[in-house]
């Protein structure tokens, strides 16, 4: 069942993409070699509850930590670790905050350092392809118009798109209708209504397209050991087009 959201509901969840918009923000600052990505998710979890707020997927099926941290041909759900980031390396840390109880959820890629040409194209085709994704969420269009716009391009660009993962409804729980693939058909699938709320978070190879697990049962990794890169945000269906609640660039 998909739950439509209120206006004000809508406004939470907004404050919520705020924060986590702004822990992103600090993150810009933060994440350069020699970091680690047991360092970021300590930071982002003393910078939640400063705040307010909590981690909503530590504890979520057993999830110990306060983010994902996926690097290089990790595709999602890296675990947090002590070894240091390198030069060259691109690194994904997506989190989901609760704010009072309304959620929002974002992920982002960095550079660490200088990265090499074809990793930064890597990371320009795929958040391109997020907002490509999020302008064809019109109210009336259909899911597969967000799928079609992100993977025409992706693929256009001589890149793949991952498909055993995808975006998702989002509400007072992580995980709710409806499914929201990166890849599909024009005019296809679900229609889009005013008070949806989901995420567009496009994961994006440089190789194929299809992902194994790692042994710990959580993190999805390149079946070619090529570079990964993912995208996020969460937005809302309006009668006037879709609005990001964790827009970076708002004020």
């Amino acid at each position: 069942m998909i739950v439509l959201k209120s206006a004000r509901e809508i406004e939470n969840m907004k404050e919520a993409g705020k924060l986590l918009a702004a822990v992103h923000k600090q993150l810009h600052k933060i994440i350069k070699p020699g970091v680690t990505t047991w360092e970021i998710d300590e930071f982002v979890e003393n910078y939640l509850k400063k705040h307010g707020a909590t981690p909503e997927q530590k504890g979520y099926r057993n999830y110990q930590y306060a983010t994902c941290a996926s690097v290089n041909d990790e595709v999602c759900h890296g675990f947090p670790r002590k070894e240091a980031l390198k030069e060259g390396d691109i690194v994904t840390i997506d989190m989901v905050v609760n704010l009072n109880g309304a959620l929002a959820d974002s992920a982002w890629s960095y550079a660490v350092g200088n990265i090499s040409e074809r990793s930064q194209k890597l990371l320009d085709v795929t958040k391109e392809a997020l907002y490509r994704g999020i302008a064809a969420s019109l109210p009336g269009n259909r899911i597969g118009d967000i799928g079609h716009a992100i993977q025409s391009y992706v693929e256009g660009e001589g890149l793949s798109v991952v498909r055993e993962f995808i975006g998702h409804g989002i509400g007072s729980v992580i995980h709710e209708k409806p499914d929201i693939p990166h890849f599909g058909l024009p005019g296809k699938g679900l229609r889009l209504k005013e008070g949806m709320v989901f995420t567009i978070e496009p994961m994006v190879n440089i190789g194929e397209w299809k992902t194994k697990m790692d042994n710990n049962g959580w993190t999805a990794r390149t079946i070619d050991g090529k570079l990964s890169a993912q995208f996020e945000h969460t937005i809302a269906i309006t009668k006037d087009g879709p609005i990001i609640l964790t827009d970076q660039n708002e004020k």
